[in-house]
């Protein structure tokens, strides 16, 4: 399996634990009789943690399936080499730093580390679409 497959598999486990972090949170705060119930009456309101863990994770869904789309097609293109290499690390890396700085309200400096994310993408972009 190529390097950026791998970044690719290790991005949706990253997505699995950005699905469980707050659901943990929200099970802390709502206790596991109410988690287990039918939840007809709502909880009592939303952590600021778990609110922001809420927030990382849809954040990582808006980008995350352009991300898949990004690292397939060059896949399937031959376009792979050192920019979709650098690319998917700089997104998975990214992401992965991005999670406890949103989570502990880190501002600049998070949205720093999202626009590193966003410039690993691009990188992906650059390799599929710059001529050979």
């Amino acid at each position: 399996m190529t390097l950026e497959l791998t970044i690719l598999a290790w991005s949706l486990v990253l997505a699995v634990i950005q699905i469980m972090l707050p659901a943990m949170c929200r099970n802390r705060e709502t206790g596991v009789a109410y988690n287990a119930s039918a939840r007809d009456e709502p909880g009592p309101p939303v952590g600021v943690v778990t609110g922001r863990l809420r927030r990382a994770q849809a954040n990582l869904f808006e980008t995350l399936p352009l991300f898949i789309a990004a690292v397939l097609i060059a896949h399937v293109a031959g376009r792979e080499g050192t920019l979709t290499a650098l690319g998917a690390s700089l997104f998975l890396a990214a992401r992965v730093i991005y999670v406890p700085l949103y989570a502990l309200g880190v501002p600049y400096l998070r949205s720093a580390v999202w626009l590193a994310s966003m410039a690993g993408l691009a990188l992906v972009l650059l390799a599929i679409l710059l001529p050979l």
